[in-house]
């Protein structure tokens, strides 16, 4: 049985806990946060952008820490699950990682790249699991379309077209909210560098045009430039969308003998916000026919949260990296994000090193 502490205990910590109860081999026997009222089992404050809203949460069973110095002490802990503030990530992750400890931590793995580096470095260095909580590839749609382009049960990946918008949030009206964030060019963006480098390698170069608020990216339009020519990968993400477009994802994928379409989003606002399938994930094959493919997962709120902790998991009893949550992947995705950044900045193709 893997025993796992999580660290923090906001939104993203909520959702963990909630996704491991229906972990097989673990689950989560320690929380740590500075909270008193949380430590007791008082979660209503919590609120996320899906989901339902905190409660009261029975913790009779499961060690509560104030210092997450002392969980990290705990030698019962085999699996430390850090799901704090990004400025946070890395002294806390490093903490754990000097402890011993195999470590989770949420995405982005950090807004500096160097410190990114330092993460992943010292896990190497110290002989443990490093690994980073970039859940898209566990969402069904998305788990749908890395499996077709990495099985090419469809043939070859000739283009693709990947989109993530949203309306700034009322929290991240002030800068520094957003500078912590570092901007919506990371704390959005990432979860398509990260796809998009799982699906298709770390492209060579970018190209890309976007808006630019205080040194930080704030809507990015980008093309992924790859060793083959033939290839036509884009994304479009940001967050200047008006009030009522809360939040849209999807994509476009063209292989040699099918088309995948998805997209859908939080529409509206107040007692009108609704989510909104604008384009079922649907599968157009060779010969013109439509499917509506069956997917993987429960239905629960946070059940990709449920098989990103599994493939955690699975790769601390097989001691093989998932690469999916792979550091040095959430790391190669923070890089493009600056290479993105640097091409908006000079105009510019910029290659990603």
């Amino acid at each position: 049985m893997i025993r796992i502490g999580i660290i923090g205990v906001g939104f993203m910590g909520m959702a963990h806990f909630e996704g491991a109860k229906k972990l097989k081999g673990a689950k989560v026997t320690a929380i740590s946060t500075r909270d008193p009222k949380k430590l007791a089992g008082d979660w209503s404050s919590i609120e996320g952008n899906f989901g339902p809203r905190g409660g009261q949460v029975d913790l009779s069973k499961i060690k509560q820490y104030s210092d997450y110095h002392e969980l990290l002490a705990d030698p019962d802990i085999d699996l430390v699950d850090i799901c704090l503030p990004t400025q946070m990530h890395e002294k806390v992750a490093l903490d754990s990682i000097n402890a011993g400890k195999h470590t989770l931590v949420e995405k982005p793995i950090a807004i500096d790249l160097k410190a990114a580096n330092r993460m992943v470095k010292a896990a190497e260095k110290a002989g443990v699991q490093f690994m980073v909580a970039q859940v898209l590839p566990f969402f069904p749609e998305f788990q749908f379309a890395v499996e077709c382009v990495r099985s090419q049960k469809y043939g070859k990946l000739l283009a693709a077209h990947f989109r993530r918008v949203m309306a700034p949030p009322k929290w991240s009206e002030n800068i520094e909210d957003f500078q912590k964030l570092g901007g919506w060019g990371i704390d959005l963006h990432i979860h398509d560098n990260h796809l998009i480098s799982l699906m298709c390698g770390v492209p060579r170069k970018v190209t890309s045009r976007g808006i630019e608020n205080k040194g930080y990216i704030n809507h990015v339009h980008t093309v992924y430039d790859y060793d083959d020519p033939n290839l036509a990968i884009s994304c479009v993400s940001g967050g200047i969308a008006t009030r009522g477009l809360e939040f849209a994802h999807g994509f476009e994928l063209y292989f040699e003998e099918a088309t995948v379409l998805f997209g859908a989003g939080t529409m509206g606002v107040g007692k009108n916000k609704e989510w909104v399938v604008s384009q079922p994930l649907t599968l157009i094959t060779k010969s013109g026919q439509l499917k509506h493919p069956k997917l993987k997962g429960g239905d629960a709120w946070c059940a990709a949260f449920t098989l990103e902790l599994q493939a955690a998991v699975n790769a601390l009893q097989s001691g093989e990296e998932p690469e999916a949550l792979s550091g040095a992947l959430a790391r190669d995705a923070l890089k493009i994000c600056y290479a993105e950044a640097k091409s908006i900045q000079t105009g510019r193709s910029i290659p990603v090193k």
